[in-house]
This record gives structure tokens, C-alpha cells and sequence, in this order.
């Protein structure tokens, strides 16, 4: 069976994630095979939308296959380079998508999953929904698109779940302008079979209104005075001083996440998400974090970090440097620097 299934249902295009014991992980060939069958059914006249889910219980996607990364940087394989440029490729391309582009972010939906989701037309969430940018747990920065989509949350909310990692609900996800629509997950299945027979956008959206209903409460609706207040500040060291005093559970939960995660990368993940706002535009964004992608594998806390979840498991990653004290500027700004072969080309892909 495929990784990836694709396929017509009336007038939608579908494309299925299909490795639900991976939780869908995206792979280097699904990503290119994704991308081409995107260019076809924008080709295809009878083709009114496209719709992207994930196959199983638990997720739309988990991430890219950082395991196959891992093993790429062990054995010296381009692979890193070549995956996060076409990935970052086509997470352009799908924000541009010339046809209804219909994301249904039901379960685990992390890291890669974002960026198939995320930047789409319609993006649709359930009760089931987790959605999360948990890069900086492994050594790494948030990446496919999501230094922008971050930098776009009302306040500082962006900051928030870039720095701790935070899973997001689906009331979250909406607050957050990361997802459009609740619907309840055993209503996906007539969704997608009402979806089928749409042949325009006004259509797409009365099947979806048609559907939608209102999320559980979440995180941000009770915390977004603290969030805001707290990770405005300009340094990792700072925002983390000003969450050891507040009084919240949910802060004392933010700091100690962040006391988990690897020195080096929140305060990449900092500079990145304030460059991001700045830039205010996708592709600018998705090429400095090509650039910072290819930084972080070539430094030891990304190779450590995937170890430590995904190869030993053990939950223990030894970061280097092991401090934010030990975190210099001129480090953080190595990450950001031109080197070679790190443009990508993203006219006409």
C-alpha cells in the first residue's frame, strides 16, 4: 500500500497521508508525490477543490520523518537539504493553491502536518485535535512556514507555542488563526461526501457551515493576559523570569517546558519568530528558516534531541551548550548567516 493515496471523490481531488503506524509522518517521497499531484488537480478541470486528511485514528500528521533525517546526518546524505527545500517548496505552493484547498486537521497535527494544513484555504479542526509546533524539543526551530504562521497570532501567542511547545485544541487552533471550523469528527465523513459535490468556494463553505459547531474552551481564552505580558520580552532568560513569579499554573507549566527544551534552540526560536514578524510575508520566512533548518543539523543538539525521543528514547537529551547563560549571540547569529546552496527557488514550483 501507498504512503500516500491519491485519488478522485466527485469533484474533490484527495490526497490521504497513508502511514497511520507512523502517525503519518511525512517521508521525502511523500512530499514529492504530494507536490505533484497538487500540480495535476490544479490542471484538472474537473477538479473544484482539493482535500488533504490523514489515514487512522490518531492524526493528520505528526511531523516530517525525523527519523529518516537522523539517519541521513549519521550516514553524511544530502537528504536534510533536499527534504526541507522541496517540503518548504510546496508548504509555498499550498499557500498560493489556485483552487479551494480543504485541510482536515482531525488528531495529532505537528510540526510538517502544520505545514500541509495550516496554510490552506479551509483549514478544519475537531474535538480531537492537537496541534503543535514542538521543534525546540529536539534541538530545532520552528520550520514549514511556521516562524510566519506563529508571528500572525493575536499578542504574543505565537511566542508562546513556539518557545514551550504547547499543543493547541481546537478552540485554541481557531484563536490562534492556525484553523478555520470546528466540526465534530463523526460529522467528517458527511462532510466530505457533501464536499464531493461542491463545484465552487460559496459551495465549500455552506457544506462547512453546514457542519460546523462550537470547540470546547481552550488554553488562551483564560491566559492570554499572562502569555501576552510574559512573552513580550526580548530574551529567552526574561521571558522565563517573568514565568517563574506569575502565579498561574499554566505559566509554571510554560516554565518548566522551557526548562526542558534545548538552550540553544529557544533562542534561535526567539530571533526567528521576532525576524518573522518583521518580515510579515511566507516565502521570506520559509527561507530564513531554510537556512536555520540546515544550521540546526549541522550543530549537535538536533542529532541529540532526535535521539533522545525518537532513536533511544530516553527522554534525555544532553544539550550543548546545557545553559542559556552558555547561549551566546554571536551563536544564535551563526544560525542565521548566508552560506551556500541555502536559496531556494520558489518561482514557479
Amino acid at each position: 500500500m501507498s504512503d500516500l493515496i491519491v485519488g478522485h471523490e466527485g469533484t474533490l481531488g484527495r490526497i490521504t497521508l497513508n502511514r497511520p503506524k507512523a502517525l503519518n509522518a511525512l517521508t521525502y517521497d511523500m512530499v514529492t508525490q504530494m507536490h505533484a499531484a497538487l500540480k495535476d488537480f490544479a490542471a484538472d478541470d474537473a477538479v473544484a477543490a482539493v482535500l488533504v486528511d490523514g489515514a487512522g485514528e490518531r492524526g493528520l500528521c505528526a511531523g516530517g520523518d525525523i527519523r529518516s533525517i537522523y539517519d541521513a546526518q549519521i550516514n553524511g546524505s544530502d537528504l536534510p537539504a533536499r527534504f526541507w527545500r522541496d517540503e518548504y517548496i510546496m508548504n509555498a505552493y499550498i499557500a498560493r493553491y489556485p483552487k479551494p484547498y480543504i485541510a482536515i486537521m482531525d488528531g495529532i497535527v505537528m510540526g510538517g502536518g502544520i505545514g500541509i494544513s495550516a496554510h490552506g484555504s479551509h483549514r478544519i479542526v475537531t474535538e480531537c485535535t492537537r496541534a503543535a509546533m514542538p521543534e525546540v524539543g529536539i534541538g530545532f526551530s520552528p520550520d514549514v512556514g511556521g516562524t510566519f504562521l506563529l508571528s500572525q497570532t493575536p499578542g504574543e501567542l505565537g511566542t508562546f507555542l513556539g518557545l514551550t511547545a504547547t499543543a493547541m485544541n481546537a478552540a485554541d487552533a481557531i484563536a490562534a488563526r492556525f484553523a478555520d471550523d470546528h466540526v465534530q469528527s463523526s460529522e467528517i465523513p458527511g462532510l466530505v461526501a457533501a464536499l464531493a459535490h461542491t463545484q465552487s468556494p460559496h459551495e465549500i463553505g455552506a457544506a462547512v457551515a453546514a457542519c460546523r459547531s462550537t470547540p470546547a474552551q481552550g488554553l488562551f481564552a483564560a491566559n492570554h493576559g499572562w502569555i501576552n505580558a510574559c512573552f513580550a520580552l526580548d530574551s529567552v532568560e526574561e521571558i522565563m523570569a517573568a514565568l517563574v513569579v506569575r502565579p498561574e499554573d499554566e505559566a509554571q507549566k510554560a516554565h518548566a517546558a522551557m526548562s526542558r527544551h534545548c538552550p540553544k534552540s529557544l533562542k534561535v526560536a526567539l530571533r526567528a519568530l521576532r525576524e518573522a514578524r518583521k518580515i510579515g510575508a511566507l516565502e521570506p520566512c520559509l527561507q530564513m528558516e531554510y537556512r536555520v533548518s540546515l544550521a540546526c543539523i549541522a550543530a549537535p543538539d538536533m542529532v541529540e534531541g532526535i535521539r533522545a525521543v525518537v532513536v533511544d528514547k530516553d527522554q534525555k537529551p544532553k544539550w550543548s551548550p546545557s545553559t542559556l547563560d552558555e547561549v551566546s549571540p554571536e551563536m544564535v547569529a551563526g544560525y542565521f548567516t548566508a552560506r551556500p546552496h541555502d536559496t531556494i527557488e520558489f518561482a514557479n514550483a
